[in-house]
């Protein structure tokens, strides 16, 4: 593909193959469209599946000009070369490798323009959310077992179905509670306890690499000081006695500096969020977190709040980003690694901790107790009036 041009044709039976072999392994139903998809980038909402026969002439085309300098080297045909000119070629393939680099990027954003210029309004808003940061992790991550980094089969494929919204096999159409069994709906629906366990699960990770990062007095669910007579300027101010926040830690941003998170981590197709982009849908939440609470936290509780705010999907808001970012700064402090490494570890947590949680959503169980015996075992319990006898 790099070495030899226009050979794109011969790579149509490898296409084919993907196509009728590799791909349906993946995602059981998928149209040309969305084959189109999975060949961009994971960054760009893709799998990274690329159409041989559409990239061998790009590749072919960088393989020739980053080694230019060398193919002139060769046609020279020198036995030595002096230290200047070996210098002037090292620049030159440098020069040229971040050339190919560029072009590279061009194309991918070619690609991808092309297949938004497709895709309807409701689908270009979900293609871009996959292109944002974050939502991708979990594609890009080696499988560590020791970090949880891992899916099964199952899981792999319906996390792919949840990505593209595809359908899958096996699942009622109707939920228990009488709806339409579709992505949407299973990501908001109260049933089964999955939006609450979504929630949960972000707040207890955070709460454990707050742990990891060194911070003090970390605790889950803390109440909040009850009122006496305070009065707050915005009448959204939260003021029951009973109210708590989510994580409460010591040394976030300053030495003994407290501060509270809450949480949230809301479903992005809902229809309250689908008429807003990604990125005012978080920016949305983050100011009802701070309406809710902030001004009570900073006047009662004299210590800071940061409302994390995170879509299905993983994207974060600016507080969020902030968050994270500076926990990976005091855990690359603490362990002596560097900081990239250590947002990256986070960033992964995060994402398998979100897509595993989805995937729980998507197939659990949203009935009763008694239906689950009725239809799981061939036990037919009577009630009648008489006396079990042990």
């Amino acid at each position: 593909m790099r070495t030899t041009p226009h050979i794109a044709s011969l790579f149509q039976p490898l296409e084919v193959a993907i196509r009728t072999v590799l791909l349906p392994s993946i995602a059981a139903h998928f149209s040309p469209l969305q084959r189109e998809m999975f060949a961009l980038p994971a960054r760009h909402g893709g799998l990274a599946i690329h159409d041989p026969t559409k990239i061998a002439d790009e590749e072919y085309k960088n393989s020739r000009l980053a080694t230019e300098p060398l193919i002139q080297l060769i046609s020279e045909q020198k036995t030595k070369i002096d230290c200047v000119r070996e210098l002037a070629v090292a620049e030159q393939l440098s020069s040229k490798k971040t050339e190919v680099l560029s072009n590279k990027r061009k194309w991918q954003v070619n690609q991808r323009s092309a297949v938004a210029a497709q895709l309807s309004p409701a689908q270009h808003r979900q293609f871009e959310e996959l292109c944002h940061r974050g939502t991708s992790t979990w594609l890009t991550s080696l499988p560590l077992q020791e970090h949880g980094f891992t899916l099964n089969k199952l899981e792999f494929r319906d996390a792919i179905a949840i990505r593209y919204d595809l359908p899958i096999e096996g699942l009622p159409r109707t939920c228990a509670c009488g709806k339409a069994n579709n992505l949407e709906h299973c990501l908001s629906c109260p049933r089964g306890g999955y939006v609450h366990l979504r929630h949960n699960q972000l707040r207890d990770l955070t709460a454990n690499l707050l742990e990891e990062a060194g911070c003090k007095d970390v605790t889950v669910e803390p109440r909040l000081l009850p009122l006496s007579t305070e009065t707050f300027h915005l009448r959204s101010t939260i003021t029951g006695d009973d109210a708590r926040l989510d994580v409460a830690a010591r040394g976030i941003w300053s030495p003994m500096e407290r501060t509270l998170l809450d949480f949230r981590v809301f479903n992005s197709l809902a229809p309250s969020n689908a008429t807003l982009s990604v990125t005012q849908a978080l920016d949305k939440h983050e100011q009802e977190k701070k309406r809710c609470y902030g001004e009570r936290v900073i006047q009662v509780e004299k210590c800071s709040f940061s409302p994390v705010v995170l879509s299905t999907s993983g994207v974060m808001g600016n507080e969020a980003d902030r968050l994270y970012k500076q926990i990976a700064r005091r855990l690359a402090t603490r362990t002596n690694q560097s900081y990239e490494d250590c947002i990256r570890y986070i960033r992964q947590r995060i994402s398998f901790s979100l897509i595993k949680t989805l995937v729980v959503s998507r197939r659990g169980f949203r009935g009763t107790r008694c239906e689950r015996v009725q239809k799981d075992s061939d036990l037919n319990i009577l009630y009648s009036n008489k006396t079990l006898i042990y």
